[in-house]
């Protein structure tokens, strides 16, 4: 799951927004680094990334990818899910998409009273700035990003050659997301 889900997830769970973000930016134990909500924030993302990155139909769709490309499968499949629940959006909160981004910025800039990590702060300014969130209903916004996020560092140079997997099975995909992302739901409301 990326940036999107996670905020989905944190709220169904009624859990931190800025915790659950943090997740990808924190290293080793939350709890001697932020409050108690923040930190299990923090933990249900990374119960969330494990949970994805276990199920089933998830190692299954890495096998769209060839050789080269599949250990990249995971972050591109990360994006397409974010794309997926973006264009479904009211299938799953009562909320329009762009309100829920604008109270998601509000909410994770109001907890954010703590000293945060550098790379968290740039990536989520340039994140609510850019409207990225929003941007992921359209499926070449996806390829944008990974091109984007390709670029960093050469050792991601081969997510950029992601996209057309993606494309190229977007509708089995598109039906694994649909299988797939409810059970996180109830997974993480159990977490």
């Amino acid at each position: 799951m990326n940036y999107l889900a996670h905020l989905h997830i944190a709220d169904h769970c009624q859990s931190s927004l800025l915790g659950n973000l943090l997740g990808d930016f924190v290293r080793g134990n939350p709890e001697s680094q932020f409050s108690p909500q923040i930190s299990k924030g923090v933990r249900l993302h990374r119960f969330v990334d494990s949970f994805t990155d276990s199920h089933p139909l998830v190692i299954e769709s890495k096998g769209h990818f060839p050789q080269g490309v599949r250990r990249f499968s995971g972050i591109a499949l990360d994006m397409f899910w974010d794309h997926c629940l973006a264009k479904r959006w009211s299938e799953f909160h009562s909320m329009k998409l762009d309100g829920f981004c604008q109270f998601a910025q509000q909410n994770v800039e109001s907890d954010a009273f703590t000293t945060l990590p550098e790379s968290f702060v740039r990536t989520s300014t340039a994140m609510w700035e850019g409207r990225w969130l929003e941007s992921y209903q359209h499926v070449e916004n996806i390829e944008f990003a990974l091109r984007r996020m390709s670029s960093r560092r050469p050792t991601m140079k081969v997510l950029a050659e992601c996209f057309p997997y993606i494309e190229s099975n977007y509708h089995q995909l598109d039906e694994v997301f649909s299988a797939f992302y409810p059970e996180i739901l109830t997974a993480s409301k159990r977490f």
